[in-house]
């Protein structure tokens, strides 16, 4: 009899301890994960490995109380010091997540960890039915000692790498909190009432479908939280690996920065930046390899990264370590190392594709200028051969003067507006901006072409609205662009008709629509509007429209046309709206 029920204490305080160190094992397994850098399952790990730990803790109260033959009484105490030790677990997890962040985070998380395990060794035996607590004070300051120490050895542990490590922390936790357990049935000695409903180890029998219930469910819990955990950081120690082989091989850097500093470069970032080691680049400041000027504005982008989370692609200029310029296009993203926020940076190397950029825009250069110089020199040559001709008849002796001169006036006068054309496009002028009513500006436009518009049997219908439509900009050009246009129609329309002019506020622009009734224009060649030199009249330049478009885009605005064979063509010039800050220069 002394040796069965000596071999049941034995078993029963041996798989106590068993399961303390399990407990302890799925628990470190679930804060383990906290430490990843991209975690969305914070609160899962945190909360799991609380509950495991509290369902560990549970079962080896019970246990440990059977084994000492003592009392199980089933009272609220039980499950509120389980609830309690669940939060308590969860208090100190939470603090030893703040790594770097709080000085003392392991004593800390330590002494709240061992409230929670004291807390269910002592108040868990409570209830209605005790009559008499005795205690012995020698041996609670001893167990919580133990206890402290013990947690406190098993966190240290549980952060340093490796498998090895996890074990000893499971080990020094589960013998910690089963030390605890045994001293604390000394620790506080309990009288119940008669008539309190238990069980002790003599009357086991009667409640043993009770007891296997309850010790079965939480080994169960322990168990499969033990093999879930492992499957899951099997699969992303798995991710991780292939991850790590993705960023040590790509040809672009990948780099991490903690506070502004350094904290992790591959490969490719050591090439990039000249570097042979990382212990180069390590723990140095991030705008030591930024230029002077880029420092306020790359400060203010890392600052809106904790609100907006990434941003790029864009392009950001470095500097090596062998003081090498780097054009870069790059794109950032917040992540987190040690439960602490940091900036993952993948940058991409662009010097050699800004040069091949370089090339080509001196290139189209080169080709546009081309261009405009043969078609400067078609332009001028023309007039240049007449009045060449017109000399030789001079000099011969021919009479009808008065002709030629009038002749080689004009085509003097045609080498001069081409050349004004010219120098308008050629630099910014500088003009004085005013505010103006532009029903105004187009009202004086059309007084001044209705004549011509008579001669060519059109009429000009306007509808200019009610209100004032006011624009910021200089009222020469914008009138230029309005007898370009308007030119344009009246030429286009050969058998007459009618120029229909509309202008209205659309939310923030003023929109000016001229109609013709021509024959249209073809899309091949609207897509060529605009462009110099580009005309479909017999004796046009194809500047006036480039200069109309110029002058549009210098006031913020733009030009949209419309056409169809047969039915004519629409030009709609669209500008920004702008009331007037002072008095108006002119009126509608």
């Amino acid at each position: 009899m002394y040796d069965s029920e000596t071999s049941w204490r034995i078993g029963l305080l041996l798989l106590a301890l068993i399961i303390s160190i399990i407990a302890s094992y799925t628990m470190f397994n679930f804060t383990g994960n906290l430490q990843r850098k991209d975690n969305h399952f914070r609160v899962f790990w945190l909360s799991g490995g609380a509950f495991v730990f509290g369902i560990g803790m549970w079962v080896k109260q019970f246990l440990t109380t059977l084994a000492w033959d003592q009392t199980i009484v089933f009272t609220w105490a039980a499950v509120v010091s389980l609830l309690f030790t669940i939060f308590f677990s969860s208090m100190a997890f939470v603090m030893l997540a703040f790594q770097n962040t709080i000085r003392y985070r392991l004593a800390a998380g330590s002494f709240i960890l061992a409230f929670g395990v004291a807390f269910m060794s002592y108040f868990g035996e409570l209830g209605e039915t005790v009559s008499e607590i005795r205690t012995v004070t020698v041996y609670i300051m001893l167990g919580v000692l133990l206890l402290v120490s013990g947690i406190y050895a098993a966190l240290r542990l549980s952060e340093w790498p490796g498998e090895r490590n996890k074990w000893l922390a499971s080990l020094t936790l589960g013998m910690s909190v089963f030390v605890e357990s045994q001293i604390s049935k000394q620790a506080m000695l309990l009288q119940y009432r008669d008539s309190a409903m238990y069980a002790s180890a003599d009357r086991l029998q009667e409640d043993i479908y009770r007891l296997s219930i309850i010790i079965g469910i939480g080994m169960l819990l322990i168990l499969t939280s033990t093999l879930f955990t492992w499957y899951i950081d099997k699969r992303m120690n798995h991710m991780d690996e292939r991850y790590k082989l993705l960023v040590e091989n790509s040809l672009d850097t990948i780099a991490i920065f903690k506070k502004d500093k350094w904290v992790f470069v591959n490969e490719a970032g050591l090439r990039m930046f000249d570097a042979t080691e990382p212990d180069e680049l390590l723990g140095s400041s991030i705008f030591a390899y930024l230029l002077p000027q880029d420092h306020d504005r790359v400060r203010e982008r890392m600052h809106n990264l904790a609100m907006t989370g990434n941003s790029g692609p864009l392009e950001q200029e470095w500097v090596t370590l062998k003081g090498r310029t780097l054009n870069t296009e790059i794109v950032e993203l917040m992540t987190s190392i040690e439960n602490e926020p940091a900036l993952q940076i993948i940058i991409r190397d662009i010097s050699e594709r800004k040069k091949n950029e370089e090339l080509l825009i001196n290139s189209e250069k080169l080709y546009v200028a081309g261009q405009l110089a043969a078609g400067i020199a078609h332009e001028i040559r023309n007039p240049l051969t007449s009045l060449k001709g017109f000399l030789q008849l001079l000099s011969s002796g021919r009479k009808n003067n008065g002709t030629y001169y009038d002749i080689m006036k004009s085509e003097l006068t045609r080498i001069e507006n081409i050349v004004s054309e010219m120098l308008m496009l050629s630099k910014p002028q500088v003009y004085e901006l005013s505010y103006h009513d532009i029903r105004h500006v187009m009202r004086e436009t059309v007084t001044l072409l209705e004549t011509q518009a008579i001669l060519h049997s059109i009429q000009i219908e306007r509808d200019f609205g009610p209100d004032p439509l006011w624009i910021y900009g200089v009222e020469s050009q914008i009138k230029q662009v309005f007898i370009n246009v308007i030119k344009n129609a009246i030429e286009a329309m050969t058998d007459g008709g009618a120029i229909h002019v509309h202008m209205k506020r659309i939310d923030n622009s003023v929109r000016i629509r001229i109609m013709d009734e021509g024959p249209g224009i073809e899309d091949s060649q609207l897509a060529k509007m605009g462009q110099p030199f580009y005309t479909t009249k017999d004796k046009g330049t194809g500047l006036g429209l480039m200069v109309s478009y110029k002058i549009v885009d210098n006031h913020q605005g733009k030009i949209q046309v419309y056409s169809q064979l047969g039915s004519g063509t629409t030009f709609e010039i669209l500008l920004p709206f702008r009331y007037p800050d002072t008095a108006p220069v002119k009126t509608g």
